[in-house]
């Protein structure tokens, strides 16, 4: 457990440039839609932009508590461990695929975080009640929206929750994943230009596409290697 909470962690870290570019509109229209005294100030805006992101952390958890949940009770009707390990390595070769889309090698996942777009476009509306925001719980409740925004790094990351051994397991996956994109957002959200510009270097983002890769491949391994 202790393996997929780290990975979980970096893959969350690691993916910043996926997160800039996916979700840097959103943090930029949030950010510009605040009083402009707080928007020329980091230490006003700051507890703005936390509010936002733990209400998607929250909702990365709920969804993780759900598949982990999914996962146990569908293991719990076959031999749990050999689908617990094909989950585990089902997750790696998606890391795998996601680590080539942010290297910029191939595109594949685009089609499936397009899938995703009906579930966003239902609760995309309810997102725009809470705008524009002015107090910190309409913040708040933007995130727990905002958590849904259809994204193949969090995809990645269900698939492991599925194979992490219950909802409270998949919960702490989630977490662990919301917690490593957490730097790379805040500071989005109080350096906007300067990190939307980071995040479109190639090499940035191939260092940061092998790095993935390779915490799938051995997420792969792990899962081989305990079938063994």
């Amino acid at each position: 457990m202790d393996s997929i909470l780290l990975t979980a962690l970096m893959v969350g870290f690691l993916g910043g440039v996926h997160c800039l570019g996916m979700c840097g509109g959103v943090v930029g229209a949030l950010t510009f839609s605040l009083e402009k005294k707080i928007q020329l100030s980091w230490w006003r805006m700051l507890p703005y932009q936390l509010a936002y992101n733990s209400g998607r952390i929250m909702s990365y958890m709920l969804i993780g508590a759900l598949f982990g949940f999914l996962g146990s009770t569908l293991g719990s009707l076959a031999t749990f461990l050999p689908a617990q390990q094909f989950l585990q390595g089902f997750a790696g070769l998606f890391m795998i695929a996601l680590g080539l889309y942010l290297g910029g090698w191939w595109f594949g996942i685009v089609s499936i975080e397009k899938a995703g777009q009906s579930v966003w476009r239902r609760l995309s509306p309810y997102a725009s009640k809470f705008t524009p925001v002015k107090k910190l719980h309409q913040a708040w409740l933007y995130g727990l929206v905002w958590g849904w925004l259809p994204c193949g790094l969090v995809y990645s990351m269900l698939i492991m929750a599925l194979s992490a051994g219950g909802a409270l397991e998949g919960s702490l996956v989630m977490l662990a994943f919301g917690l490593g994109t957490l730097p790379n957002l805040l500071l989005m959200g109080v350096f906007a230009f300067y990190f939307t510009k980071i995040s479109r270097n190639i090499w940035v983002r191939r260092f940061a596409g092998i790095s993935v890769m390779a915490m799938g491949v051995w997420q792969v391994y792990l899962a081989v290697m305990v079938r063994v």
